[in-house]
């Protein structure tokens, strides 16, 4: 089973300084990415962006390109709908923010736990080119080293 990606949102753009009144585009981008991030790694991936000062009076889910994307309902802070999830999918998802508290709620339920900044070099690994052509082959990480069959003794 493959590891379900939790990711505060806001978390991430905090890490880009791009949280702010006017953030829809911001967040429109790391969807964006995170949609790619999917296609080429295979996670299960949803978003959470905090809604609790100017949200609906519900919880609002979208589906976009395989990325779940939430936002959590007025008074309700998307660290509280990431717990949620954590306590839900426990050990087969990985929760990806830099709030301490959060950390520690998701390693409780024995979630595995990635810093925004950790993710955010993750999440660019990939060179503009390939994504801009939508590259689904392998990539020199994936593909084994062989060995240079002239070389003799341990192979380590």
């Amino acid at each position: 089973m493959s590891t379900h990606l939790i990711i505060d949102g806001y978390n991430i753009l905090g890490k880009r300084g791009l949280v702010g009144p006017n953030s829809e585009m911001a967040r429109e981008q790391l969807v964006q990415e995170l949609i790619i991030y999917r296609q080429r790694k295979g996670h299960a991936i949803t978003v959470v962006f905090d809604g609790w000062k100017q949200g609906l009076g519900s919880e609002r889910h979208e589906h976009r390109g395989g990325v779940e994307v939430i936002y959590s309902k007025r008074g309700e802070q998307a660290d509280q709908v990431i717990g949620r999830l954590a306590a839900e999918f426990g050990r087969v998802c990985a929760v990806v923010s830099s709030d301490h508290e959060v950390q520690r709620f998701a390693q409780t339920h024995e979630a595995f736990v990635i810093g925004a900044s950790e993710f955010e070099a993750r999440l660019r690994e990939r060179t503009p080119a390939k994504q801009a052509t939508g590259y689904h082959g392998k990539d020199e990480e994936d593909i084994p080293l062989k060995r240079n069959a002239d070389k003799k003794g341990n192979g380590r």
